[in-house]
């Protein structure tokens, strides 16, 4: 949080850029139908919001509230066999949202609600995203490993107090 102080002398809390696009990515996860793990993604560049994306359903499909989820049927554990997942993830989703609306997200630093699987760190490394920006942990050594080795920031950022 940040303080500024009017000409008058009174004191107003302002959130970082960091809490500003972390809350947002909050906000955006809970819109996901996922019913493992609710998800929320925002790709920004110079302090503007590029993409939004959150896990669930394909375009025009029933969502897993409906169908139920096939990972938890099978007690697949989290982070395992990502490909019997129906979900897109919500940082797939607002890689797909930029190249629906033609918006280059290269260069760009996505604040995610969780650290990513090894799969979205491939499309992020890819995509030109330079900064990951995370709150929760997920556990996944091969997505540490990828961005490790690439040209990409990666950062914990804990986001103490939803409102």
């Amino acid at each position: 949080m940040i303080c500024n102080r009017f000409d008058d002398g009174r004191m107003t809390a302002r959130p970082s850029n960091d809490e500003y696009f972390m809350k947002m990515a909050h906000l955006v996860s809970e819109r996901s139908t996922c019913l493992r793990r609710k998800v929320g993604a925002v790709i920004v560049s110079d302090k503007r919001v590029l993409t939004t994306g959150y896990n669930g359903a394909p375009k025009g499909l029933p969502h897993c509230e409906e169908t139920g989820c096939i990972r938890q049927q099978r007690n697949v554990p989290s982070g395992e066999r990502h490909e019997l997942c129906r979900g897109v993830h919500a940082e797939q989703n607002a890689i797909i949202q930029a190249a629906v609306f033609g918006v280059s997200v290269k260069g760009a630093t996505i604040f995610i609600t969780n650290y990513p699987c090894s799969v979205c760190a491939k499309l992020l490394l890819n995509a030109g995203i330079t900064e990951v920006i995370y709150d929760g942990e997920y556990k996944d050594d091969l997505a540490i490993e990828l961005l490790s080795q690439g040209d990409i920031s990666v950062r914990y950022y804990k986001l103490n107090d939803l409102e």
